[in-house]
């Protein structure tokens, strides 16, 4: 049994607001879901709000920053994962930064946030990693609302909508809290009330997530956003909140001291320090860790050889370049895969490449992008002379073209968020 002392979480304990600081990692930024309320395009310092981060990190990054975070705030008791995507639409980077923590950092609390659908084949490893809370958002336990809430849910290269797609992210939350619960992990349930659609629906909710353990439910205004189809929908007002909690009040405990958190808050609930840490969090985001052994080359997409300025989609031809004595020379030029056939396009590509730490692209969507990752080649994107994205790759240098990766492409119908994806 963990002896980490689980009541010093934040939101699952209003006592511990204002002494247990918490710092949210992010390293999820794709989702398997369209929430009709959901925009992460854009980021505000002064904005707080579910899906905003200033910058993605990956795993490594994550703990570097983690890093530099508790030496300025001792007080983080709790490091979370919480977007500014889902932790489970990919799981090898939630996974991987999960085990990372809990090696470098035993004795913290770990948790994270997730719209259920894809969380179940890691529960059993979270329950081993000690990850102590995890937040299920909940809308609806009746598809016909869910189906008005959600646009479309992803498994896969597989997309539903309407009430198939309702039904099955309905099955799989069940199924996940039933399993958290099981394996001991303390769970929050989010509600978003939409009014008009479901906040005379969630003492239904409240009612059936009572009927599974959940430790706590925390109904949150939806805050309308724009470029999403609910954004002419208003906020719920106060006067709607109170008696949505007052619906729910004696069903199942509530947590009424939410604020909203950005995907990269830090400090104390009420005391946002993101501001004060974004300097922190871009400068831990340009630092990759490239796999050296075995893997000499870097790919390049370029149009005449001195320029990356191309989009890996794009791209009839990589250029491979390798480091010598004097520099860098061109040492092959490979063909790409031909377009079509979807995620075995970027599969061959990999193969293509395995010789190559990294790629240097202008653009990349974010299946080829995960895909490589998972191949440990690093996709770098950038704008400006090849020469100095070797540099960066190579030698670590820190110059203005070196991107941190988006959480987007700026290429391709998989930026507007209609799931069709970068083929």
């Amino acid at each position: 049994m963990s002896t980490l002392d689980r009541d010093k979480h934040p939101c699952f304990n209003a006592h511990a607001k204002g002494t247990c600081g918490r710092v949210h990692l992010p390293v999820a930024p794709d989702c398997n879901i369209k929430c009709n309320y959901c925009n992460r395009k854009y980021d505000c310092v002064n904005e707080s709000r579910p899906g905003v981060t200033s910058s993605v990190l990956t795993p490594q990054q994550a703990v570097r920053y983690l890093e530099q975070v508790l030496e300025i705030a001792p007080e983080t008791a709790v490091a979370g994962i919480a977007g500014p995507g889902d932790a489970f639409a990919d799981p090898g980077d939630t996974m991987a930064t999960l085990r990372l923590v809990r090696k470098r950092f035993p004795d913290l609390l770990l948790c994270l946030a997730t719209n259920g659908l894809a969380i179940g084949p890691y529960i059993a490893e979270l329950a081993e990693l000690n990850v102590s809370h995890v937040t299920v958002t909940v809308n609806a336990v009746d598809p016909e609302i869910g189906a008005k809430i959600h646009s479309w849910v992803r498994e896969g290269k597989v997309i539903r909508r309407g009430i198939d797609a309702a039904k099955l992210l309905l099955e799989r939350q069940l199924y996940a809290i039933s399993a958290l619960k099981a394996h001991g992990i303390l769970v929050k349930v989010n509600t978003i009330i939409v009014p008009g659609i479901n906040d005379l629906h969630a003492a239904d909710v409240a009612r059936k997530m009572a009927e599974l353990g959940v430790d706590i439910q925390n109904c949150m205004t939806m805050y309308p956003n724009q470029g999403t189809p609910f954004e002419k929908v208003p906020e719920p007002t106060p006067e709607l909140m109170v008696k949505v909690r007052a619906s729910v009040e004696g069903i199942i405990p509530q947590m009424n001291h939410c604020t909203r958190c950005r995907a990269d808050a830090v400090g104390l609930l009420g005391e946002d320090r993101s501001a004060e840490f974004r300097d922190c969090l871009s400068a831990c985001s340009e630092t990759y860790d490239f796999v050296t052994e075995d893997k000499p080359y870097v790919a390049v997409a370029t149009l005449e050889g001195m320029l990356v300025n191309q989009h890996l989609g794009e791209a009839l031809l990589l250029q491979i370049w390798s480091q010598s004595k004097t520099g860098y020379e061109v040492v092959d030029v490979r063909t790409t895969p031909e377009r079509g056939g979807g995620i075995n396009r970027w599969l061959a590509l990999a193969d293509m490449i395995q010789d190559c730490r990294a790629i240097l692209v202008s653009g990349i969507g974010e299946t080829p992008h995960q895909v490589l990752l998972e191949n440990r080649i690093v996709p770098v994107e950038m704008n400006g002379f090849i020469k100095l994205g070797l540099d960066a790759v190579y030698n670590g240098a820190n110059v203005d073209v070196w991107k941190a990766r988006r959480s987007g492409c700026s290429n391709g119908v998989g930026c507007s968020g209609d799931a069709g994806g970068c083929g």
